[in-house]
C-alpha cells in the first residue's frame, strides 16, 4: 500500500511537457518580434527555415546525441555548450536550464539563439539551416504570413 501511495505521489510530481507546433506564420510574428529578422544579417526566412528543418516548429523537440549531450527545442540547442542539465562540466554559454528552452514560451529560445549566431560563425550552427536554407531565396517562408 505503502509502495502504491509513493507512486501516485510521483505521478503528481512529473511534470508533463505538452508538445507546441506552432505554425509558420504564427512563427514568423514571434521572431519578427523578437527582433530577429536581419539579426545579424539574417532576414526572417532564414529563422523560419531553419526552424522548420531543426524541430519542425515543435517546442519540445529532443534529439539525444552520440556525445552525449541532447539538442532542444524549436532550435535545437545543444546542451553541452549553449544549456544546463544537470552535469558540472557543461558549459551553458546561454545561462538557462536546457528544460527552458522547451516550453511554448520562446524567449530564452530565441536569446539563446541570438547569442549563437553572434558568438559562432553565423547560422552556420545549424545543419538544417546549412544544407536546405544558405544561399537559397527564403522569401516564400514569410509569404502570405501578416507579420506587424
Amino acid at each position: 500500500m505503502k509502495a502504491a501511495g509513493t507512486l501516485a505521489l510521483m505521478g503528481c510530481l512529473i511534470t508533463v511537457v505538452e508538445p507546441k507546433i506552432y505554425t509558420r506564420c504564427k512563427l514568423a510574428k514571434i521572431f519578427s518580434r523578437a527582433g530577429l529578422d536581419n539579426y545579424r544579417g539574417f532576414s526572417l526566412g532564414n529563422w523560419i527555415c531553419m526552424a522548420y528543418y531543426e524541430s519542425h516548429y515543435n517546442t519540445t523537440a529532443q534529439t539525444d546525441l552520440q556525445d552525449g549531450s541532447t539538442d532542444y527545442g524549436i532550435f535545437k540547442i545543444n546542451s553541452y555548450t549553449w544549456c544546463r542539465r544537470a552535469k558540472l562540466q557543461e558549459k551553458n554559454h546561454c545561462h538557462v536550464a536546457c528544460s527552458d528552452l522547451i516550453t511554448d514560451d520562446l524567449t530564452d529560445a530565441i536569446i539563446c539563439a541570438k547569442k549563437i549566431v553572434k558568438e559562432t560563425d553565423g547560422m552556420n550552427y545549424w545543419q538544417g539551416w546549412k544544407k536546405h536554407c544558405e544561399g537559397k531565396d527564403l522569401s516564400g517562408w514569410k509569404k502570405g504570413c501578416e507579420i506587424s
